[in-house]
């Protein structure tokens, strides 16, 4: 069973399935030049909130080859998950530019009157990786599974060759399933990685 936080902003409501911290594990398998890349990891996933209108998000995982001997800490992410929705002048930034018109909460109908035809939320993922990786995601969270799929891609100038990705959540008998096809090293998009993970 999820509890469900009852103090959130509008903003978050229809992401609110996802706040908490979920552990498991999961499996790898992607080829590059030739050898297919294997193993089992441990992932462990929180998403949070301070009162603003996103989720915080970070994600951590180690690997083990498939010979059970060999453990690499995997790249770590962190990065913000929220509603798309037009910034208006009660919103601040860009930067540290505060808001030019008055802040007004934003309610249900506000919140409500973003939902798609689909029947789901257009949504928007940032995320940074440990190794110099950027990655804006753009999708649609409709109750409990969302999907979303690269708009665009940074690469630091030593990073490695990276395209695209996209990404599938799902709450599925109390656990957070996920599956991240990527792009990458010469391989086209393809099936990378997924995970089983619990609320802890």
């Amino acid at each position: 069973m999820i509890d469900l936080p009852t103090d959130l902003p509008a903003d978050l409501v229809p992401l609110s399935w996802l706040i908490g911290v979920w552990e498991g594990t999961g499996v790898i398998d992607y080829p590059v030049d030739g050898t297919q890349l294997r193993g089992e990891f441990a992932h462990r996933v929180s998403f949070s909130h301070d009162g603003g209108p996103f989720l915080n998000y970070s994600a951590t995982a180690t690997f083990t080859g498939d010979d059970g001997s060999t453990s690499v800490q995997l790249v770590a992410e962190t990065g913000y998950w929220r509603l798309t929705r037009p910034a208006t002048d009660a919103d601040s930034g860009p930067g540290l530019l505060p808001p030019l018109g008055d802040t007004v909460e934003r309610s249900v109908d506000d919140v409500e009157a973003l939902r798609a035809a689909s029947g789901g939320f257009p949504i928007e993922v940032s995320i940074a990786h440990s190794d110099g990786m950027l990655e804006l995601y753009l999708g649609e969270i409709n109750g409990p599974r969302v999907d979303i799929a690269t708009d665009a891609v940074v690469r630091g100038a030593g990073a490695k060759e990276y395209g695209s990705a996209t990404r599938l959540y799902g709450l599925v008998d109390g656990h957070l399933l996920w599956a991240w096809d990527i792009a990458a090293l010469g391989t086209p998009l393809r099936s990378h990685a997924s995970a089983r993970l619990a609320k802890v």
